[in-house]
């Protein structure tokens, strides 16, 4: 009897030691799958930026994931005002040019960090048209309109919305642009979604619908300088463009008509090349756009999963590659940078301290037949999306 008591304490003792190990195995599997979730949670913070001139109130967002990247956003113009990644020594910087005060967004300055449209781009002399009606726009960069014009998607308060989903966090951006609003037809409604991944991509998504026929072209105009140092010139990174053509201009920046190859010309950036080494040869191009303003024609086989462009600054290891399904991209060298423009830390932008990459449809294309056509009609859904990726290369 003894025996058989002994027997089942021991068996007691032992089924309570199994239970004791396997209640440990399950709460360490649960603490790894606590910290595996922690790793992968992309969060999304919301505070008050300002007051416009206007009255309307600003908010700013700010996007971050857990590899030491973030991004600013704020909804006056859907401007990103600060975008911080790693360089190669894990040390985050911001890499966008930007201003420190909502005051400064409302003065006129060159579309930092804004969400472009109607157009992105020039229009010829203000005008186009559609179906046998004349359409005249404001002429904010004579003798041609620029970006949407003078109160374009730049200068207005956008609503958002927030949408959160563990390893991405997204700004979903909305506004409504009036019928004949700085002279474009029909009621749109536009949607901008910025959304951050936890592998340090930042993807840009863009939808519109019209109750009217009109013209669309949509795009982000973040100034870059990899460096992190705004006191320095972009003229040290390395560009590539998965580009065989380019969109010539004339002397008032309006597209020729004509495609022009970019084989034995300083726009041939298919392999890579410093945009310091020919942005002064001579040519006639890059006189009339005072160095590199132009649309370059993208090779895109696998449109939003081929890398169109690239842009690499040894310095810093900071590697920055786009993905897009439109047809060009606007490559701007901060030509007109003057130094007029403050820093927000002291000092002031230079010539040359930021570069755009603007993937668009190419300028103009409303009064030019042979380019993919930039027209919505009701019914349709707009809708391209941009990312952008970050890395490094030690």
């Amino acid at each position: 009897m003894n025996v058989l008591k002994r027997s089942l304490f021991i068996l007691s003792m032992l089924g309570i030691a199994i239970v004791s190990v396997q209640c440990k195995g399950d709460k360490k599997a649960d603490t790894e799958k606590t910290e595996a979730d922690a790793k992968a949670l992309v969060t999304i913070d919301k505070s008050e930026y300002g007051t416009t001139a206007k009255g309307e109130k600003v908010e700013s967002y700010k996007l971050k994931n857990q590899n030491g990247m973030e991004v600013n956003i704020i909804t006056f113009g859907g401007r990103i005002t600060d975008l911080k990644v790693p360089n190669k020594a894990g040390v985050s910087e911001n890499v966008v040019i930007g201003f420190s005060s909502l005051a400064q967004y409302e003065k006129e300055n060159p579309f930092f960090g804004a969400l472009i449209g109607r157009y992105g781009n020039r229009i010829a002399k203000g005008k186009f048209s559609l179906d046998g009606k004349d359409y005249q726009l404001a002429l904010n960069n004579a003798p041609n309109a620029l970006h949407g014009g003078p109160q374009g998607f730049f200068n207005v308060v956008w609503k958002a919305d927030e949408v959160k989903s563990g390893d991405t966090a997204s700004l979903k951006l909305s506004y409504v642009s009036k019928d004949m609003e700085e002279g474009y037809p029909g009621n749109l409604k536009v949607f901008v979604t910025y959304t951050l991944t936890n592998d340090n991509q930042l993807e840009v998504l863009y939808e519109a619908t019209t109750d009217k026929k009109t013209v669309v072209n949509l795009t982000q105009h973040s100034y870059f300088n990899l460096s992190g140092d705004f006191t320095k010139t972009i003229l040290d990174h390395e560009l590539t463009l998965n580009a065989d053509k380019l969109v010539p201009v004339d002397a008032d920046l309006i597209p020729t008509g004509k495609l022009e190859d970019v084989a034995g010309t300083p726009f041939d950036f298919r392999t890579p090349k410093l945009i310091g080494k020919d942005i002064n040869a001579k040519n006639d191009q890059l006189e009339k756009g005072k160095g590199y303003d132009h649309c370059w024609v993208l090779n895109n086989p696998e449109k939003g999963k081929t890398i169109i462009a690239k842009v690499y600054h040894a310095a810093s290891g900071r590697v920055m590659e786009m993905t897009t399904d439109e047809p060009g991209i606007q490559f701007y060298s901060g030509n007109f940078l003057d130094g007029t423009l403050p820093m927000p830390n002291g000092g002031t932008f230079a010539h040359r301290t930021g570069l755009c990459l603007e993937t668009e449809h190419y300028p103009d294309s409303p009064n030019q037949k042979n380019f993919p056509t930039t027209v919505l009609n009701p019914g349709e859904n707009y809708k391209t999306k941009t990312t952008f990726k970050f890395s490094v290369k030690k």
